[in-house]
């Protein structure tokens, strides 16, 4: 495939960043089980507030506590399951194996602070960049696999706010 699809998309408030990750879970696989998308962002740019509405729009009902301490959290939904994972507290791709990775391969990894171990983005399917931009926030989407390029190519940017 040729270039990879990149959508920026500004979210003035945490509402537009709410929609936001609900149209972009929307647009996964019923199935979403081995999918990888990576969430990068400096701390407090909203890494965490992303996977928290994405996992309840994928039917997660609970509370979404942040994998700051636990490194990961399961979620098991109707099809498959969700880990949220927290890789900033991780120096080296050999911990990786101390997480248990690869037994998250069975689901939906939803991974803050991918940057923390090189290579990641070689096996991940989307990558959302946050930054801050003014009160907002502005998001880069990614698309880093044939299968993110086709979940990109359903998004439009001009309705992730409507």
């Amino acid at each position: 495939m040729g270039q990879r699809l990149k959508l920026k998309v500004t979210l003035p408030d945490p509402a537009a960043t709410e929609q936001f990750a609900q149209q972009l879970a929307a647009a996964l696989p019923v199935d979403a089980a081995g999918w990888v998308v990576l969430l990068q962002g400096e701390l407090g740019a909203g890494k965490s507030s992303i996977a928290r509405a994405m996992l309840h729009a994928l039917g997660h009902t609970g509370t979404v506590p942040s994998p700051t301490y636990t490194l990961v959290e399961p979620y098991r939904l109707s099809h498959y399951s969700v880990y949220h994972v927290d890789l900033y507290r991780i120096a080296t791709g050999d911990e990786l194996e101390f997480l248990g990775w690869s037994d998250l391969h069975d689901g939906l990894m939803l991974i803050e602070w991918p940057e923390r171990v090189a290579g990641l983005e070689q096996d991940a399917d989307i990558k959302v960049a946050l930054s801050y931009s003014g009160d907002g926030r502005e998001v880069e989407l990614s698309a880093l696999s044939d299968r993110g390029q086709v979940i990109l190519s359903a998004i439009d940017p001009g309705s992730a706010l409507s």
